[in-house]
């Protein structure tokens, strides 16, 4: 059985690490979120105070963070990863970031003579929880080999994607095809309504259909049927639609870069950027639907739900700059 450290105790983190728990593994695991903590505590993840503390003796370290920005601090912090885990250990970052993040980590892990991995998933909380996440891990194929083995217990797929960054590559690709699939999935849904269809042969319908997709499967914005479905409760977040602005703004810095024209792609950064402008940060992607609908309303929705708190689909540790510089939750 190896010992993980583990950065990130949020919605993916949490119930990751219960897995490898379950999977008869010892992870010491870190977050400034307490009410986190204490549910990871409760599921056997032995939690500590400090990133020094979460490396100590480690085989492998999972990082788990919302934005790049956290990713470089706990990294790089003078009593951060780089500075406190001993060489042997492997190190994993599971975060989606920008590919210059990714980068700057392997250059940095190779300086300072470590292995490093980009490792991000797929599949959502459910994903995680259910562990069957999609992984794509890009790096050194010693590395990703290694890496693989550790990442066993959490996944339904390993794909190894190529060389360094070829993991967070894809998962930006991903993700931005993801949230085009969402549109078309609101604005089918909402289209069939006003047609008279009725929602759940519809959805039948499409499932076996060209219409069939992730989001479609996963986020359906209609109430009553898909059990995954935020709009069965009042759109509750399980991917935030600041998180989803952030993730579909890499696609489109990357096709800046390469040139690539990503029309669909701006629709639906657009869209996000709408939800947060109204207040609704906080409130799942999904919640994207009200702007195909004829009165600006949301199935499954009350028409509630501002928040100034931070981000915390991808980790609770939302704060984890200022954290990487003391050491502190």
């Amino acid at each position: 059985m190896a010992v993980y450290g583990w950065i990130g105790l949020g919605n993916m983190g949490g119930p990751m690490t219960r897995n490898l728990v379950a999977a008869g593994h010892t992870v010491r695991g870190f977050d400034l979120d307490s009410e986190a903590v204490s549910e990871a505590a409760a599921h056997g993840v032995e939690t500590v105070g400090s990133i020094a503390e979460v490396v100590a003796g480690a085989d492998v370290v999972f990082t788990m963070l919302p934005r790049g920005e956290h990713v470089r601090a706990v990294f790089g912090a003078e009593d951060g990863i780089w500075a406190t885990a001993e060489t042997r250990t492997l190190l994993v970052d599971s975060s989606t970031v920008d590919v210059e993040t990714s980068q700057h980590c392997h250059d940095l892990s190779a300086q300072h003579g470590f292995r490093f991995v980009d490792a991000p998933v797929s599949g959502g909380i459910s994903g995680a929880t259910a562990a069957t996440l999609a992984f794509m891990v890009g790096g050194e194929d010693e590395a990703v080999r290694e890496a693989t083995a550790h990442i066993q217990p959490m996944a339904g797929t390993i794909i190894a994607a190529g060389a360094a960054t070829a993991g967070i590559a894809a998962k930006i690709c991903n993700n931005m095809m993801l949230f085009i699939d969402l549109m078309a999935a609101s604005e089918g849904s909402q289209l069939a309504e006003q047609l008279s269809l009725d929602p759940k042969v519809f959805w039948e319908i499409a499932s076996v259909s060209s219409g069939r997709s992730w989001a479609q499967q996963t986020w359906y914005p209609m109430p009553g049927i898909v059990e995954s479905s935020a709009a069965n409760r009042n759109y509750d977040a399980t991917f935030r639609a600041d998180l989803a602005l952030k993730d579909v703004s890499l696609a489109l810095d990357a096709g800046e870069r390469t040139g690539v024209k990503l029309q669909a792609a701006q629709l639906a950064q657009q869209r996000f950027e709408q939800l947060i402008d109204e207040g609704f940060a906080d409130k799942d992607c999904s919640l994207i639907v009200k702007y195909s609908s004829p009165d600006g309303g949301a199935p499954g929705w009350d028409g509630s739900g501002t928040s100034t708190t931070p981000s915390s689909s991808s980790s609770s540790t939302a704060q984890a700059a200022p954290a990487a510089q003391t050491g502190k939750a």
